[in-house]
């Protein structure tokens, strides 16, 4: 039987483990919430309207790129007759004005826990000096608009205690051999015969050594990994948030709107600032409204809790072609949409290779 002592593990590090640091009274271990920015020390000036753009007009797409595609489309389809593809005729073609208003608020928040780790020489420089503030600690930002995480030490928070788990012994019982150091050989079950013969597996003794703790019978803890002590600390959690909103604005195509979300469109504007002004003076008011809309509701759910360090709109053009075309008489449609000149043909007329040509 190892030495080791055999005390249950905690399932938490005990509350006086943790000392209290001016600004720092709410941290638990395990985290609170995120923590209100500090008001800005100079008023912050309003959004101005970005620049307007030349261009809202939607370009036309070509018979021969409308027809190339739904070529392409009815190949696609291994079983469908390629026939009104190839021999329908286009008939008309009408083009649809269909935006994506996408905005982007790129956020800063912060949050604070104890937190401990295996002590390995660091100095304790708890109460030295003071502390900063959460908001007044130095991180270094990502490029904008990409999400990051980074965890920082907050200085002068750190001390040395004895770890609670091992109570600064460095080791723990070994569970899966409970401190023997061997298990019952799994040959013979313990008894050391087999079959009325001597176990050859165990040479006898019925007992396996413990691989999991190599026969000693105990394991350096796993809190401290055998160091005996930790190092207590507050740690700093800072996210760095792009929070993405999408409109989109449809105008009758006949256009599944899900659709859309596969494609790309052409950018027709995009703005960024640290505040956003809304879009007044777009072309279609609904697209208007939804910028004033969505502006507002960012700036008032993501300053509570956190900074916001940009904002940026983008105005996308969805290209949607709606084609006419006739085959055999019938009169059909189909859609061409997207940079990527993607198709729907819902009630495309040949959807069995078996039909007469």
């Amino acid at each position: 039987m190892n030495g080791a002592a055999v005390y249950p593990a905690p399932s938490a590090p005990p509350a006086n483990i943790f000392g209290t640091v001016p600004g720092y009274e709410g941290t638990l271990a395990g985290g609170g919430g995120y923590l209100p920015p500090p008001m800005p020390l100079e008023p912050v000036a309003p959004p101005q309207p970005g620049p307007a753009p030349e261009d809202w007009s939607i370009p036309s797409l070509s018979e021969d790129v409308a027809h190339d595609a739904f070529k392409s489309f009815a190949s696609s389809n291994c079983c469908w007759s390629k026939s009104p593809a190839n021999d329908g005729v286009i008939t008309s073609m009408e083009p649809f004005n269909t935006y994506r208003y996408r905005l982007e608020t790129f956020t800063e928040s912060r949050s604070t826990e104890w937190a401990h780790k295996p002590h390995e020489g660091e100095p304790a420089d708890f109460y030295t000096q003071t502390a900063p503030r959460p908001w007044e600690v130095q991180a270094t930002p990502p490029s904008l608009f990409t999400n990051h995480t980074e965890e920082i030490r907050v200085p002068f928070t750190s001390s040395i205690k004895e770890c609670h788990t091992c109570h600064a012994l460095g080791t723990m019982q070994c569970v899966e051999c409970h401190g023997n150091g061997y298990k019952p050989c799994w040959s013979c079950n313990g008894s050391g015969t087999r079959s009325d013969e001597n176990c050859s597996r165990c040479d006898s003794t019925g007992k396996d050594r413990c691989t999991e703790c190599d026969s000693r019978g105990s394991k350096d803890c796993e809190t401290c990994e055998g160091k005996r002590q930790l190092l207590t600390y507050i740690k700093l959690k800072v996210e760095w948030t792009d929070n993405v909103e999408d409109h989109v604005v449809q105008q009758n195509s006949g256009i599944n709107v899900d659709d859309l979300r596969s494609v790309t469109g052409k950018e027709l504007f995009k703005n960024n600032q640290y505040l956003l002004y809304p879009l007044f003076g777009f072309p279609n008011p609904a697209m208007a409204e939804a910028s004033d809309r969505l502006i507002k509701d960012h700036q008032s759910k993501y300053a509570q809790n956190s900074r916001i360090l940009q904002q940026r709109q983008t105005v996308e053009l969805i290209p949607i072609t709606k084609v006419n075309y006739k085959w055999k008489g019938d009169s059909h449609v189909y859609f061409v949409y997207g940079n990527e000149n993607q198709v729907s043909a819902d009630n495309y007329p040949a959807t069995c290779c078996c039909v007469i040509q």
